[in-house]
C-alpha cells in the first residue's frame, strides 16, 4: 500500500495563529507533533515509511521536509508550484506513485490537519478500506455524525452492502443548520473525512472517464525521469475539488464507517473540541490567568492573557494579532483573513516569528532604514550560503556558540562576540553544536526586504 498525505492551504480559520507561510498543518498548538506530524505517524501503522508521499505548495517544502526527517529520513515530498485544490494535488500524486513504482497499488489519501486518537480502531478501518479498494472502488471514510454540523461535507449511502461498507449515493456541501439536523437524525447520511483509498488504475479510468481535461494533461507529467512538477504543465490543471471532479460524478464509490475518533482541525472550536479541558470546560494553552470563565479557548503565544467571567469564547493572542470571537462563529474567522488579504496586509501571510527549516527568527524592531531580528538557530542546523544586494548586516551572539563563514575564512564566535557582514559578502551562519544558538542581527539599508537574499549553497534544497 502507498499513502498521500495533502500538506498544502493556508488554514484560514485558525487565523492569527496559522498565517499563509506557516499554516496549521505545520503548527505545534499545544506543544506536541504537528498534524502533518500526526498524518505521517499515523499512516506510518499501515504504510510503509518510505511508500508515503507528501504533497504541499512551494512555499511549505522545507518546512514540511524538516518535520517529517524528525520521524524518518525516507521521506518523499512533491511540490505543487501553485494552488490548485485537492484534484489535481490527488490525481498527480497518484500519476507519481503509478509511474516510479510501475505497478497498481492500493493509495490511502489523507489530508495532514485532522485529529484522529485512536489509531488501532483507524487501522481496522483501513484494512476494511483495503478489500473493497482491491476489489476496484474508490472507497471514502464517512464519519457518523455526532451533533448537526454545518461546517463539514455530506455523504449519503444506500443500503446496497460492499464487504463492510455502503454504495455512496451522493456527495452533499455543507449545508444550512435546519438541512444539517435533517440529516443529523436520518441515520443515513455521514460527515466525508476526506480520506480516500483506491487502487492507481481505478482513479485514473475515473479520471479519463469524468475529467477528460484533466486527463489529456497527464501525458504531459513522466515521473520516470523527474520528480518535479512542471509549472507550466500544472498551471494548465482546472482549479477543483476532487469532489466535483470525480467523487459526486462516479457511480463507482463505496463508504466505509470510520471506527476511530475524526476530527477536522479546521476551525478553533475543533481545536477546542480536542483539547484537554479544566474543571469549568476551559482549554488555557501559554500565559493565562482566568477568573471565572466557563467552556472557552484561550491561547496565549508570548503576553499574559487574564480573562474574567468569559463563556463560550475563542480567544488567541499572537505577537501582532489578537483574535476574539463566540465559539460558534469560529467558522467565520476566515472571513477575517479574506479581508487582510483583500487590504495585502501582511498579517494574513507571515508572523513576526517566522520559522525555518533550520529553526525562527522574531523581528523585534524596524524603522527607516533599519531592521532588527532574534535568530534561534536549532542544534546542527546552518542557514544557506548567500550574500545580500542591498543590506548589510551586524551580527551579536547572545546564547551558544556560533560557526561563521564569511567571504571563505572561518570564525566562531562565544556570548558577546559580534561580527559585520558587508552587502553583497557571501556568508553563512551554522550551528554545529548541542545548544541552540540565539544572536541579535541588526540589518541596516534602503531595501530591508527577505527577497534580498542570493543562496549559493543550502542543506535544505532552496537554491
Amino acid at each position: 500500500m502507498y499513502g498521500l498525505i495533502l500538506a498544502g492551504g493556508s488554514g484560514s480559520r485558525l487565523w492569527p495563529l496559522s498565517r499563509e507561510l506557516h499554516p496549521k498543518q505545520l503548527l505545534n498548538i499545544q506543544n506536541s507533533e504537528s498534524p502533518l506530524q500526526y498524518a505521517f505517524l499515523r499512516l506510518k501503522e499501515c504504510v510503509p515509511p518510505e511508500n508515503i508521499i507528501s504533497m504541499t505548495g512551494i512555499k511549505h517544502v522545507s518546512g514540511v521536509k524538516y518535520q517529517l526527517s524528525a520521524i524518518t529520513d525516507k521521506t518523499v515530498v512533491l511540490s505543487e508550484p501553485i494552488s490548485k485544490n485537492t484534484a489535481p494535488a490527488i490525481i498527480i500524486g497518484t500519476k507519481y506513485i503509478a509511474d516510479t513504482t510501475k505497478t497498481d497499488p492500493v493509495i490511502i489519501v489523507t489530508p495532514s490537519d485532522q485529529s484522529v486518537k485512536d489509531t488501532a480502531s483507524f487501522i481496522d478501518t483501513v484494512k476494511d478500506g483495503e478489500k473493497i479498494a482491491e476489489e476496484g472502488y474508490i472507497v471514502t471514510f464517512g464519519v457518523k455524525p455526532s451533533y448537526p454540523e454545518t461546517g463539514y461535507g455530506y455523504i449519503n449511502t444506500s443500503d446496497k452492502k460492499i464487504f463492510d461498507g455502503f454504495k455512496v449515493s451522493k456527495f452533499i456541501e455543507k449545508p444550512d443548520s435546519q438541512t444539517a439536523v435533517k440529516y443529523f437524525n436520518d441515520g443515513n447520511y455521514y460527515w466525508n473525512s476526506g480520506i480516500f483509498m483506491f487502487k492507481a488504475s481505478v482513479l485514473l479510468d475515473e479520471v479519463k472517464k469524468h475529467a477528460p481535461e484533466i486527463y489529456q494533461l497527464l501525458e504531459n507529467f513522466d515521473f520516470t525521469k523527474t520528480s518535479e512538477i512542471p509549472f507550466t504543465e500544472f498551471d494548465k490543471m482546472p482549479s477543483i475539488s476532487i469532489d466535483y471532479a470525480i467523487m459526486e460524478k462516479s457511480e463507482n464509490i463505496a463508504l466505509v464507517e470510520l471506527k476511530s475518533d475524526w476530527n477536522d482541525l479546521g476551525s478553533w472550536k475543533s481545536i477546542y473540541d480536542v483539547s484537554k479541558k479544566d474543571e469549568n470546560g476551559n482549554v488555557k494553552i501559554g500565559n493565562v490567568l482566568d477568573e471565572g470563565s466557563k467552556n472557552s479557548f484561550v491561547y496565549s503565544s508570548s503576553k499574559l492573557v487574564a480573562t474574567i467571567g468569559l463563556e463560550d469564547i475563542v480567544l488567541v493572542e499572537t505577537e501582532d494579532a489578537i483574535l476574539a470571537c463566540k465559539s460558534d462563529r469560529s467558522q467565520d474567522v476566515k472571513k477575517i483573513y479574506d479581508k487582510l488579504k483583500q487590504q495585502n496586509n501582511s498579517a494574513h501571510k507571515i508572523h513576526k516569528t517566522v520559522y525555518r527549516p533550520w529553526g525562527y527568527y522574531t523581528v523585534t524592531g524596524e524603522g527607516k532604514g533599519f531592521l532588527t531580528k532574534m535568530i534561534h538557530v536549532n542544534p546542527g542546523q546552518k542557514l544557506s550560503v548567500q550574500s545580500h544586494n542591498f543590506r548589510s548586516e551586524h551580527w551579536v551572539v547572545l546564547e551558544g556558540k556560533a560557526k561563521v563563514i564569511l567571504e571563505g575564512k572561518e570564525l566562531i564566535l562565544s556570548p558577546g562576540h559580534s561580527v559585520d557582514i558587508p552587502v553583497k559578502a557571501i556568508h553563512s551562519l551554522q550551528n554545529p553544536y548541542k545548544e541552540d544558538l540565539k544572536i541579535v542581527e541588526v540589518q541596516k539599508g534602503n531595501t530591508l526586504i527577505e527577497e534580498d537574499i542570493i543562496r549559493y549553497e543550502d542543506m535544505y534544497g532552496r537554491v
